[in-house]
């Protein structure tokens, strides 16, 4: 398959592997941003055939993980007002609030439906006219568009039966806070292809520009990954900082201006808190006034408030770099993926469902799986 299989070559992963061994003489940390990225390298067993100075830690790009149990906390409560349609991604369902979660109240006879897209639950409030269909929608630069062009419709339609709770992140802001946390060890980061090629390049110029870090857009295939890391040990090698672009095939300078511009339309940023990373500034989007008819938030008068999380889940260390999922004393006991304490093991890109579904699950070597 064009485009896929030759970034699945073998022969061409032997080869940068090598690169990487011969160019790397110092330690490093390079964190890879996104959790689809992080199932690839632990699906492919790239953390374990790395040479042993260079240490890949894990980021905070897995949009289930990153939402708040304050917002998770609002949202189980609007899904249980009267006359409430509540929809959003399968993966949401499952993330535990402060004491419950969506799924188990569906079970007791919330009206909570999975959708795949924003767009089912606007043709869902055409089609239930004396229902409130809710949207939950989490994610970042990627999700934000298709949310963005629900809004649209719905205003084109002129709905008054839907709103969506809006909890959409922006990743630059959240590097760039991950950098001044203190005792930050990240020196590289690896970037996420399928946000820039919605955001494009620049905002990752202006990462490099104030940190002097590297930045290296990547895809999800193993070359891609490896091309990458090569690519961030170059340069940490030679002290130097900017962004490379790996993923050309899908990534141009200007990213997708048309999403942006839908974005742009029906969003403008705020602040946003993030699970383990706290207040984050300007790293949010918000309806603009001209919106608020669809607000979940305004119609239902919702303002979250901080939930302390009681459970010993470390995700937000996790998130942020400073552990790893082994690192946990509920990883793989308390913690499954059928019994989860936590978001990163909840999700399908989080981090410790990684690590369960490739390193908990036998012991193959990671040359065998690369191969």
């Amino acid at each position: 398959m064009k485009y896929l299989d030759e970034f699945r070559d073998p022969a061409l992963a032997a080869a940068l592997l090598d690169r990487i061994r011969a160019t790397v003489t110092r330690p490093s940390v390079i964190m890879e941003v996104c959790g689809g990225q992080t199932h690839a390298i632990v699906r492919n067993g790239i953390d374990q055939l790395l040479p042993d100075k260079i240490t890949l830690v894990h980021g905070p790009g897995c949009p289930v993980c990153v939402t708040p149990m304050s917002t998770i906390d609002a949202a189980m409560h609007v899904a249980q007002l009267p006359n409430v349609i509540f929809t959003s991604y399968g993966d949401m369902l499952r993330v535990p609030g402060s004491t419950t979660d969506l799924l188990s109240l569906r079970a007791e006879g919330a009206d909570v439906r999975i959708v795949s897209s924003p767009l089912d639950a606007i043709s869902l409030a055409r089609s239930c006219p004396n229902r409130h269909v809710v949207f939950f929608a989490v994610g970042f630069e990627t999700t934000a568009p298709a949310t963005a062009m629900a809004v649209l419709q719905a205003r084109t339609h002129r709905l008054t039966n839907f709103s969506a709770l809006v909890a959409h992140v922006l990743i630059p802001p959240a590097m760039s806070a991950l950098l001044q946390l203190p005792g930050n060890r990240v020196q590289a980061y690896l970037a996420a292809g399928h946000v820039c090629t919605v955001t494009g390049i620049e905002p990752y110029d202006r990462l490099c520009r104030e940190f002097r870090v590297p930045v290296v857009i990547s895809g999800f295939e193993p070359v891609d990954l490896l091309a990458g890391i090569l690519s961030a040990v170059e340069q940490l090698e030679t002290g130097e900082s900017r962004v490379t672009n790996v993923y050309a095939r899908a990534v141009g300078a200007a990213g997708n201006t048309h999403a942006q511009d839908a974005v742009t339309r029906v969003f403008e940023v705020a602040d946003r808190e993030w699970r383990g990373l706290g207040s984050i500034p300007a790293s949010g989007l918000r309806l603009r006034s001209e919106f608020a008819a669809f607000d979940t938030a305004l119609r239902y008068d919702l303002s979250p408030e901080e939930t302390a999380d009681p459970s010993p889940c470390i995700s937000g260390d996790i998130l942020r770099g400073v552990k790893r999922p082994f690192e946990c004393p509920a990883f793989g006991t308390r913690c499954t993926p059928e019994s989860p304490l936590g978001a990163t093991m909840v999700s399908s890109e989080g981090a410790c469902a990684a690590y369960y579904l490739y390193h908990g699950r036998g012991r193959h070597s990671a040359r065998e799986r690369i191969t």
